[in-house]
């Protein structure tokens, strides 16, 4: 009977998810006993039911000496007492065929790990981190005072994303040259995207093959996908969790 239900949230979570995850959705059914995540990942092993590993890197932070530098606001404390006060962001790549490539622009409130912004497009140019950050300004209904954290990358050290930032009421925060750490949040979730949709090997089609599945992922990602940072809900259902507590308070 548990093999069959873990094989069911398996299969309608298109093979995402991992044992805890699993659990967690298996616990949320009150009309069975609650389980635990090593039981269900012993079961899951034997039933060879497991993720997938995330794929090779590819840079896509190219630095401009001549650019100004931010001072780290954040120091790797990748945590806020609130929504709208923090974010990190970065721009990762999608494979496509014949060797080209999409890029995605994130822009991640790190109160509740919530995909504030994004874009999506087949350059790296400054207009695409922009888009990123204005689409975060729409879906918050302003950014004014808060940070946004970067790596050193040409397009986040530029006049016009510099002039971007100034106009939304944004302090631009950088880590240090060279490491990855400083920025660590924000590459995760570029992991965790390409486990999840490009799935190790898998190239994209064409572009508009791109958009779609990753537009998907990325809305499922706020309003359906557990994050262990969340308590096993969505980011959506953890801010929404949270408005209702404070409002309690």
């Amino acid at each position: 009977m548990l093999g069959a239900r873990i094989a069911a949230v398996f299969e309608e979570e298109k093979g995402l998810y991992g044992a805890k995850r699993v659990t967690a959705s298996l616990n949320e059914d009150k009309d069975f006993a609650r389980v635990n995540h090593k039981k269900v990942a012993r079961i899951m092993k034997n039933m060879k039911l497991r993720g997938f590993t995330k794929r090779r890197r590819c840079v896509t932070t190219r630095r401009n000496t001549k650019n100004p530098v931010f001072a780290d606001l954040v120091k790797r404390r990748f945590h806020a007492n609130a929504v709208n006060q923090v974010y990190v962001g970065d721009i990762t790549y999608l494979p496509c065929k014949n060797g080209t490539n999409m890029y995605l622009a994130t822009v991640i409130d790190l109160y509740s790990r919530k995909l504030a912004g994004f874009a999506i497009a087949d350059h790296m140019r400054t207009s695409l981190v922009i888009e990123a950050l204005e689409h975060a300004n729409t879906v918050r209904g302003g950014l004014d005072g808060a940070i946004f954290h970067s790596d050193h990358g040409s397009v986040y050290t530029s006049s016009a994303f510099g002039a971007c930032c100034s106009e939304l009421g944004v302090t631009q925060s950088m880590g240090a040259v060279g490491t990855s750490a400083d920025n660590a949040l924000a590459e995760s979730f570029n992991s965790t995207m390409k486990r999840e949709v490009l799935r190790d090997n898998k190239v994209f089609a064409n572009p508009l093959q791109c958009r779609q599945e990753v537009f998907r992922w990325c809305i499922r990602y706020n309003t359906r996908r557990r994050h262990s940072w969340c308590g096993q809900i969505s980011p959506d259902a953890f801010e929404a969790q949270s408005a209702t507590l404070s409002k309690a308070a």
